[in-house]
């Protein structure tokens, strides 16, 4: 797919769609062999490529097997960062460093204690220009450089080791209103990160079982092969002692290139709830499992029920971040003062188990209607609301209703006289 450096509005855009979606795969980089948030020491790298993967990464500062990437916002002046890239290239010993902020691409290389730009484009060219790219800092270029079988080599004076800067992130999908596009979200967050890479876990904590369902599984004839009905998220809250992540996490089905790791939900969750409102420590539980597994992935995402129940306070306590999906109308506007009251109160709670109060990423805009007129005149109205009624930040991403997708999701599979959800 071409690139359309338009998309960018932000650093985030560039990272993701340029460099993840664009220049890795072209040059023939898979997520094994690069890494993103890496630091050195102080230094903290955007993104660093292997030409081949490594047992060992740790470089010799005449090194020529790496590049480094570095993202910049759309409107920064690429020539402020220069000097920056010449303290990583020169100080680790990496052969190559590309520069961008979408609109222009520069790759610089090493030489003799400085760097000198070897090749220079616009962000509209770089489809024009991908081979030359690849001549320069392509995996296979770097890799004929390569002598030995294994990368493993150490520096004259000290070791610099890679840290990898990326804790894993929890962020929870919540509105108090029902319809608003969390389970939407929620599956297709995880999908895209997954495919850039990541290491994902979507748990699934609505009795509902939506995500559960977009995932491919819960879908049986009869009743007796239900094999999710004592193997689900309320099974991982009932103990602290067994039924751990490992225990219950599930392959998605319908997403399988690559897989989700998923905690199906079950409609048994309404008859568990009672006892679980039962055990205080119930709500603090899916803390402490997440923690054994925090090394296991680079992501959670948990898809949360349309209430103030348990549930929904069981993920707002795990959670590190929160999106808010909204479709701006009347009715979802009017809940929101309620989520900031709940998040306020679950903060509360964090604050005396010794955890920072839930960072809001936003209002997510969602479900919301392509017609052009309504784009022009009634949505800009629509989210001024939210940043100066309610005080909240609205997301920069919107999530448009597609007729066709809905269509879909009311498609039904006969069986005998029983009607399945068949999406």
């Amino acid at each position: 797919m071409p690139f359309n450096p338009e998309l960018c509005r932000n650093e985030s855009e560039v990272e993701s769609k340029l460099i993840v979606q664009y220049l890795l795969p072209n040059l023939g980089y898979t997520p094994d062999i690069w890494h993103q948030e890496v630091t050195f020491g102080s230094i903290r790298l955007d993104f660093l490529a292997f030409a081949k993967q490594a047992k060992h990464f740790v470089l010799d500062a005449n090194s020529p097997l790496s590049v480094v990437m570095e993202a910049k916002h759309p409107k920064q002046n690429l020539n402020n960062h220069v000097y920056r890239l010449k303290q990583y290239l020169t100080k680790l010993g990496v052969a190559y460093g590309l520069l961008t902020n979408g609109k222009e691409i520069r790759i610089y290389q090493k030489s003799k204690g400085n760097i000198q730009l070897v090749f220079r484009c616009s962000g509209r060219e770089v489809d024009s220009k991908i081979d030359e790219i690849k001549q320069i800092i392509g995996r296979d270029s770097l890799r004929r450089n390569i002598q030995n079988e294994e990368i493993e080599i150490q520096t004259i004076n000290q070791p610099l080791e890679i840290t990898r800067n990326n804790k894993m992130k929890i962020i929870a999908i919540y509105h108090n209103k029902g319809g608003v596009g969390k389970t939407t979200v929620s599956v297709n967050l995880a999908a895209a990160l997954s495919n850039m890479g990541k290491r994902v876990l979507l748990i699934d904590i609505d009795s509902q079982a939506n995500s559960t369902f977009a995932a491919g599984l819960l879908k049986f004839q009869f009743e007796e092969d239900d094999n999710l009905k004592d193997n689900n998220i309320s099974h991982l809250l009932e103990s602290g002692e067994f039924n751990f992540i490992p225990d219950i996490v599930r392959k998605s089905e319908y997403f399988n290139n690559p897989e989700i790791d998923i905690i199906p939900s079950h409609i048994t969750l309404i008859e568990y709830q009672d006892k679980l409102n039962k055990i205080a420590v119930s709500r603090t539980r899916l803390v402490s499992k997440l923690k054994r597994v925090e090394k296991d992935y680079d992501v959670v995402i948990i898809d949360t029920p349309p209430s103030r129940d348990l549930y929904a306070e069981v993920a707002l306590i795990a959670a590190d971040h929160l999106i808010i999906p909204s479709d701006l109308k009347p009715f979802a506007n009017q809940g929101l003062p309620t989520v900031i009251k709940f998040i306020n109160q679950i903060n509360e709670y964090r604050e005396v188990m010794g955890k920072p109060a839930i960072n809001l990423i936003g209002v997510l805009p969602s479900k919301i209607s392509g017609n052009n007129k309504f784009l022009q005149y009634t949505f800009p109205k629509q989210r001024d609301v939210i940043t100066q009624r309610y005080n909240l930040p609205l997301m920069e991403s919107e999530i448009y209703d597609r007729t066709a997708i809905s269509a879909c999701m009311n498609q039904i599979l006969n069986v005998a006289e029983l009607e399945y959800p068949d999406p």
